[in-house]
């Protein structure tokens, strides 16, 4: 790849982990309205592993994507095997996170005694 078409790739992650921050933020603050904690912190989650979970490119060699952009892309293509593979790590990815947000419900009942 080119100079040109890796600093392309590495703006493209800058603004996006920039845009999440800030999407994340907002639907924190949005998610306060929901009483119950175990909810508040799994909605969170949830949108942690959607839109942060990368899957490696088929087309660029060590170039990673955002799965649920590469899976619905594949799969809008009818290329089934590619975006298979996507929601696979988005699998992979939330079965990781339940364990966190489990051991989090575990540590806000030990502390909040």
């Amino acid at each position: 790849m080119t100079t040109d078409a890796q600093l392309a790739y590495g703006l493209f992650w800058t603004v996006y982990a920039i845009g999440f921050v800030i999407f994340f933020l907002m639907m924190s603050r949005l998610f306060r309205i929901i009483p119950v904690y175990g909810v508040r912190t799994l909605l969170q989650a949830a949108l942690i592993v959607l839109l942060l979970t990368p899957v490696e490119s088929s087309e660029a060699v060590s170039w990673w994507i955002p799965a649920w952009l590469h899976g619905g892309y594949e799969m809008i293509l009818g290329d089934v095997q590619q975006a298979a593979r996507a929601w696979f790590n988005i699998g992979l990815a939330a079965l990781a996170m339940l364990l966190v947000w489990i051991l989090d419900l575990v540590r806000y009942r030990l502390v909040n005694r």
